[in-house]
């Protein structure tokens, strides 16, 4: 007879899973004991690249250091590191064997392109998942930034380890101290064709799309449904949860963690109906949910009037394990 897991079991199962933003098994993370921070995010590399444990404890090292050593242009001029220090830098992990990377690869490019010719300082460095220094050549070869060399394979796998990379296309994208700006580089250049919101700093409350729907399997997410096409509706929902949403960010970012909750507006488009049909939403607006994808679970309030102190209490109950979960 099938032994399972009770249900609080489960239920603390997939807190972790939500609180480490885990999407591919086997995942492996290290967490310092004392403080209960990151060390790694990507431990099946570390104890592949470091079988002995020489590096212990693994800790994160700066972009600069991992990075360090010759870059390729795809002429075969080589150019030093060195040479990205004081500019913006987007990390893009990908392949040419992956169809949506070489789609992103063409809208990266006009993009590049673009913020170079507005005179910004930006350079892109391609960490390659070809399998084969041909396939890596080939599609390297419309690209018109920096590669690591596709022979130094321990600096690709190091930055992979920097940065936690668990699926390609992934664009990461560096202020020019080498702190991270955002990890959704690739949802951002999507959304922004113009780069007129360059370097991309990350909102607090963003308006749901086809291109950003993807980070709702990222973790729980707060979704204001508003039944209206217009964009001063959408706008005044997103000033409603503006503030909360700054002041849960606010908080984990002190502690040195990522915010337990992503903040969305959806309005009213074919990708929202989808939405609300696969997670058996009902067509009340505004409607105002928490959606956790991993979980297959929703938390659901239907009321008439959506008000600042309505959300804050939402989200606090949410936080505190208050609220009950309906199955999606």
């Amino acid at each position: 007879m099938p032994i399972k897991s009770p249900p609080r079991i489960i239920f603390f199962q997939l807190k972790l899973w939500n609180k480490y933003r885990v999407s591919n098994i086997p995942s492996l993370i290290f967490i310092d004991a004392a403080t209960g921070k990151v060390v790694c995010r990507n431990g099946l590399l570390v104890i592949r690249d470091d079988p002995e444990g020489l590096e212990f404890p693994w800790g994160p090292k700066p972009f600069s250091e991992v990075v360090a050593g010759p870059l390729l242009r795809n002429n075969g001029q080589s150019v030093d590191s060195a040479s990205l220090e004081g500019s913006h830098v987007g990390v893009y992990f990908s392949a040419h064997w992956c169809p949506p990377c070489r789609s992103l690869t063409r809208v990266l490019v006009e993009s590049y392109r673009k913020i170079k010719e507005a005179g910004q300082k930006f350079e892109i460095v391609f960490v390659s998942a070809d399998r084969s220094e041909d396939s890596f050549k080939q599609y390297f070869s419309e690209m018109p930034w920096l590669a690591v060399p596709y022979s130094d394979e321990a600096r690709r796998s190091r930055l992979n380890r920097l940065y936690g990379i668990q699926g390609i296309p992934t664009l990461i994208v560096l202020d020019p101290k080498g702190d991270v700006i955002t990890r959704q580089g690739r949802v951002e250049v999507l959304n922004d064709i113009e780069c007129r919101e360059f370097p991309w700093h990350p909102k607090p409350v963003l308006e749901l799309t086809d291109s950003n729907a993807v980070q709702l399997n990222e973790g729980p997410c707060l979704v204001l449904f508003v039944d209206s096409e217009d964009d001063g509706e959408s706008e005044a929902a997103k000033q409603l949860i503006q503030p909360i949403a700054e002041k849960i960010i606010a908080k984990y970012k002190a502690k040195d963690e990522e915010a337990p909750l992503l903040f969305f507006v959806a309005g009213v488009d074919d990708m929202t109906d989808s939405l609300r049909d696969y997670t058996n939403l009902p067509e009340a607006a505004p409607l105002l949910t928490i959606l956790d994808m991993s979980a297959r679970a929703k938390y659901v309030m239907d009321v008439e009037e959506i008000t600042p102190e309505i959300v804050e209490a939402f989200v606090s109950d949410f936080l505190a394990d208050k609220l009950k979960p309906e199955p999606i």
